[in-house]
């Protein structure tokens, strides 16, 4: 029967380190453009917080798209950066 092990054996506190690394790493933003909806499922809030840190002018930095409200991913990523900044 084939050994089943793939690498080095990890100890349980060298498990939880790395699976700390991973939870810390925030997850990609897509290339795309983002909608409101996208804005709020990201940040887990109501679609009426995205909504009100747009009239407020609080939250990331969007623009119009004809009657369409979208965010650039980078612009995004800068924002959350300054929150995190803003936090420390």
């Amino acid at each position: 029967m084939p050994d089943r092990q793939q690498g080095p054996v990890k100890s349980l506190g060298e498990h939880r380190r790395a699976k700390a690394e991973l939870d810390a790493t925030p997850a990609a933003l897509p290339s795309r453009y983002l909608s409101p909806e996208d804005i709020a499922s990201l940040f887990a809030v109501p679609l009426e917080t995205v909504y009100q840190w747009r009239r407020k002018h609080t939250g990331p930095p969007g623009f119009r798209v004809g009657r369409h409200v979208r965010y650039d991913p980078a612009a995004v990523a800068r924002w959350v950066a300054d929150q995190s900044h803003d936090a420390a």
